[in-house]
């Protein structure tokens, strides 16, 4: 399988990206090129990357520019930050699991964002001699995305290769409203506490990744502990959620098996006891016996559904009473949740 591929890393010291290297140094007749930020690596993405995989044949390559970070956060540098669905390795692996053959990071550089939209497209045909580009019917590219899908048509009839427009995907929410699955709209969903929906679109379950990080250790007190999680990815709007939750070493699983844990979520800033200004994301595994007491590692966060909004209440009595309920009525989401969902490779 084409994503399987040995590749090395080869860096390009001019600062505008970085690019595997593969074994066999002959080029493919067909190269099917696509820009973009892939943020999330949803269903309009699989569908772009399905269909550079047939435009490309079996003997071609479909060859993917990411930008990371997101190049707003490049241009805007005194707005709030766009926080990733995804980071770049595991953008990479899910669309190579898509079908692409090479992901590349394109670093969004004020150089390479200041370019035209002829200057753009000349440096990628001569760093990357596509034959055809694909993308969707709102691609934007050069200065000020100045670039439109009309002007990429005359460039590709001009400088000599094929140009593939995709139509919009779509998908129904949990009411059955058709939306256009977009990396804006996952994100306003995940803000929002709708993570079912947001997993509609996603087409997996929404995950997080991130180290566990030392907290006030109250629950351990009451015989709850949580794994505090630092991540610099977008987490669900403040609330108790279940899930499922798995430890990673190394950014990878602990073990080969899915070993999953049930988990109980809350995201807030506990106005119970400290009302803190910093969210806090904590997740309680339950049947997990290992270490509590060590930090540092890798946690994997996957946010099924939405129980509850916060609450105050009046006593630590009664919050170790409602986290109970949480965690029993956690356990049965995770439990009759459907296969295809609990299974969803990320």
């Amino acid at each position: 399988m084409a994503a399987s591929r040995f590749f090395a890393w080869q860096i390009d010291f001019a600062g505008l990206r970085l690019r595997p290297m593969s074994e066999s140094r002959t080029s493919p007749s067909t190269t099917v090129l696509s820009v973009g930020n892939f943020d999330g690596v949803h269903n309009g993405h699989q569908s772009l990357v399905r269909r550079g995989r047939e435009l490309a044949g079996p003997d071609g390559r479909v060859l993917l520019l990411t930008f990371y970070p997101h190049p707003r956060n490049i241009l805007y540098p005194d707005r709030e930050p766009v926080l990733q669905l995804t980071e770049f390795g595991t953008r990479r692996r899910l669309l190579c699991q898509a079908g692409a053959d090479e992901v590349l990071l394109l670093q969004p550089t004020s150089d390479l964002l200041g370019r035209s939209p002829q200057e753009f497209v000349e440096f990628l045909l001569a760093d990357y001699g596509m034959t055809t580009i694909v993308e969707g019917p709102d691609f934007k590219f050069g200065k000020g995305r100045s670039g439109t899908v009309a002007d990429l048509r005359t460039l590709g009839s001009r400088l000599g290769f094929d140009v593939a427009i995709m139509d919009k995907v779509e998908c129904s929410l949990v009411d059955q409203t058709i939306v256009p699955v977009s990396s804006t709209l996952i994100r306003w969903l995940i803000r929002h506490g709708r993570v079912k929906d947001a997993s509609r679109l996603l087409g997996r379950t929404y995950r997080v990744c991130g180290k566990v990080v030392r907290g006030d250790q109250r629950g351990r007190t009451i015989g709850i502990p949580t794994a505090n999680l630092k991540t610099e990815w977008l987490v669900p709007t403040g609330g108790v959620y279940a899930g499922r939750a798995r430890r990673r070493i190394n950014g990878a699983a602990e073990h080969e098996s899915d070993d999953w844990y049930p988990a109980a979520v809350n995201i807030g800033t506990r106005p119970t006891f400290d009302n803190c200004e910093d969210v806090v994301c904590e997740a309680h595994l339950i049947g997990y016996d290992g270490p509590v007491d060590d930090y540092g590692w890798m946690i994997e966060i996957e946010f099924i559904a939405f129980l509850r909004s916060e609450m105050r209440f009046g006593s630590s009595d009664e919050v170790a009473c409602q986290i109970r309920r949480d965690i029993e009525t956690a356990g049965r989401f995770v439990e009759y949740e459907p296969l295809e969902l609990r299974t969803a490779k990320q």
